[in-house]
């Protein structure tokens, strides 16, 4: 698997050209078809002679169809079945880019992540289906497209894939946060490095210069670096090899006389991980990023407003993990500082809890499960939205798999969804998905309460009977707030 996702980052380093322009992707030519030998020709038998021919008229090819059909023709297709192409029109930017991002973390996917259709595409869908015992159709149903993201997930997890805006160089970063987990000034841009510094990412930018120029300074410095893979084009290029006994990476752009890159060092230990890890990099390395300031696909703000749910009397809130990652002062208004007890990467539920106060009803999880597809979504947006305010406010949407088919505003992740018979159906949560490009809309999911529930007594809180309905579930609705440096 390693040595196949390694070989990966070279294939992509050739296929794939500027983030600005239209990717290069080689096609491997078909293999020829194998021809068969021709079956021997019969000998045709000898008309039978009726006894009374009948004169007739034997029609040309382009002449037009008469009426009177025989028996066995079988009626003309009028409708032609969608092509792989026509598929893949139909889906949104958000939802090819994911399915591009997917397949680079599962291994499958070796191009650029820009959610354009190519023949390259659909070879990866083929071999991801293929793996699957699925038909190799190249284009993946809703339960494929599930086990897809499923695959990948775990995969991100595992490192802690994230996106950040780097406010020095302007440039759009994934990262593996848990590899990570030390940020520092770099010369030109930022770093990011393990804490015994086996791993080093950082960004550069440079002004007034040409893009040759800096690539034969990246080839040269420092002295130990051995490039092994060398490509330069007229607005970007792409350098790897060998510095010391670590290997690395740098990939960079040209525009309006300005050049932005990364640099990916490692230590050859870590090449296991790191490999598959610096192939989704470089594909989602943004250089001359647009952040839309949501949450998951850009930089975190200093103060971000959530939704949580009270799930005990003794001051117990769940909310979404991804609110207050990074906070070093955790508020619900009205009831005070909260204290981060617990978190879960795997449901995404970060476990608080507020001191002294009374009076809380928390949500009421146990009892009938729920039905149906339509939910109510309860949270508090985030002020901009509502003028300074912090109403509790409901949206009406629909379930699919656990993907919501409506975005509530900003600050309503981490709130609840609630069935059509007024029962609690999980809490839900707002991403943007995590891919190259410009910055997305963000895309609304729940976790179901099952995982809720789950979580709560991993942390020995018994859940909650309570009364049914919105109402009820707008009692325990609360604002969560985020503040980090």
């Amino acid at each position: 698997m390693v040595m196949r996702v390694f070989a990966a980052i070279l294939t992509v380093l050739l296929g794939t050209g500027s983030a600005f322009g239209q990717a290069t992707e080689t096609v491997p030519p078909a293999k020829p078809a194998i021809e068969t030998a021709k079956p021997a020709t019969k000998p045709k038998p000898k008309p039978k002679v009726a006894a009374k021919p009948t004169p007739t008229t034997v029609p040309r090819a382009d002449a037009p169809a008469t009426t009177g059909t025989a028996p066995d023709a079988k009626p003309e297709e009028t409708t032609a079945k969608p092509s792989v192409k026509d598929s893949y029109a139909v889906l949104t930017l958000n939802e090819r880019l994911s399915i591009q991002s997917d397949l680079v973390w599962t291994g499958d996917y070796n191009g650029l992540i820009n959610g354009e259709f190519s023949d390259r595409l659909v070879a990866s869908v083929k071999a991801f289906q293929k793996r699957n015992k699925s038909k190799d159709t190249g284009v993946l149903n809703p339960q494929e497209r599930a086990i897809l993201a499923a695959s990948a997930k775990p995969l991100q997890d595992e490192v802690g894939w994230r996106f950040v805006q780097d406010q020095v160089s302007g440039a759009r970063v994934g990262l593996p946060g848990k590899l990570a987990t030390e940020t520092s000034r770099a010369a030109s841009g930022t770093r990011w490095s393990s804490a015994q510094g086996q791993l080093q990412i950082e960004t550069f930018r440079v002004s007034n210069t040409r893009l040759e120029a800096v690539f034969d300074r990246e080839k040269r410095e420092p002295f130990d670096r051995r490039s092994g893979y060398n490509l330069l084009r007229p607005d970007f290029f792409v350098i790897s090899g060998t510095q010391g006994l670590k290997k690395f990476y740098v990939r960079a752009f040209l525009r309006d006389g300005e050049v932005r890159g990364l640099t990916i060092i490692y230590d050859q230990a870590m090449e296991g991980t790191m490999d598959p890890v610096v192939v989704a990099m470089s594909s989602a390395f943004v250089p001359f990023a647009t952040f839309s300031g949501q949450d998951g696909g850009s930089a975190r703000r200093k103060v971000e407003y959530g939704t949580g749910l009270v799930v005990s009397g003794a001051g117990h809130i769940v909310t979404d993990k991804q609110t207050v990652d990074g906070c070093q002062i955790i508020t619900i208004p009205g009831l005070g500082h909260a204290e981060r007890l617990a978190e879960d990467n795997a449901s995404e539920l970060a476990l608080l809890r507020v001191y002294g106060a009374r009076d809380l009803t928390p949500i009421g999880l146990l009892g009938a499960p729920p039905r149906g597809d339509t939910v109510t979504l309860l949270g508090i947006a985030d002020p901009q939205t509502q003028g300074g305010g912090a109403a509790i406010s409901s949206v009406a949407a629909r379930v699919a798999g656990n993907r919501l088919d409506a975005a509530p505003a900003p600050g309503f992740s981490g709130g609840a969804a609630i069935d059509g018979q007024g029962r609690p159906y999980g809490m839900m949560v707002l991403r943007t998905p995590m891919v190259a490009g410009p910055a997305q809309s963000p895309q609304a999911s729940v976790v179901p309460r099952e995982r809720l529930m789950n979580f709560l007594e991993a942390n020995y809180i018994a859940p909650s009977s309570g009364s049914a309905g919105v109402d009820a579930a707008k009692t325990a609705v609360v604002r969560v707030i985020c503040v980090r440096r």
